[in-house]
């Protein structure tokens, strides 16, 4: 169940994706902003051609490359069930949504000089961080919830092992330990 919860949700956060992206498009020219609390966050329209940061400016297909090759480790993940954990399916329902999400926007918009680009527009400017939207927020949580699965993860196998490297007590030393 968690399964179909999850692709649901993934396919409601790119339909939200993209139709917040279609309305900054139509409401806003490229740079304006509007404060929803001034100086903390803004809605700032930004028309983003490359990468987290500005890196890889105007290289599309560098991004539509890696971006599918990941979608695709994801796809096959979920569909070989390599992971039984629900954190994972999760956090890789979340990358596909974020990364499918600005797929889009790399292969459908354009500039007018032909640029490839992705739609940003939540500005939270009391960390001064670069504008973003709902797909990056998508990728972001999803490589956390990753991360988190393997620590996790780790601190169990820790646990294990050490119980296994743990001595057995047994006949009178067992009952030395109990009192």
């Amino acid at each position: 169940m968690t399964y179909i919860f999850a692709l649901l949700a993934a396919v409601g956060l790119v339909a939200a994706d993209q139709l917040t992206k279609y309305f900054i498009v139509t409401h806003f020219a490229v740079g304006e902003t509007l404060p929803v609390i001034e100086g903390v966050f803004h809605i700032t329209y930004v028309q983003n051609r490359g990468a987290a940061f500005g890196i890889f400016q105007d290289q599309p297909w560098i991004f539509l490359s890696v971006t599918a090759v990941i979608l695709l480790v994801c796809v096959s993940l979920l569909i070989k069930k390599t992971f039984k954990s629900r954190i994972m399916h999760w956090a890789l329902f979340l990358v596909l949504a974020g990364g499918v999400g600005n797929m889009i926007d790399r292969l459908f918009r354009t500039d007018s000089f032909g640029r490839h680009y992705v739609v940003d527009f939540l500005d939270a400017r009391f960390i001064d961080f670069p504008v973003f939207n709902i797909a990056d927020i998508c990728v972001v949580v999803g490589a956390g919830l990753i991360i988190l699965y393997f620590v996790i993860d780790t601190i169990k196998d820790v646990k294990r092992h050490r119980r296994a490297k743990a001595p057995v007590l047994q006949g009178e030393d067992a009952c030395e330990k109990k009192s």
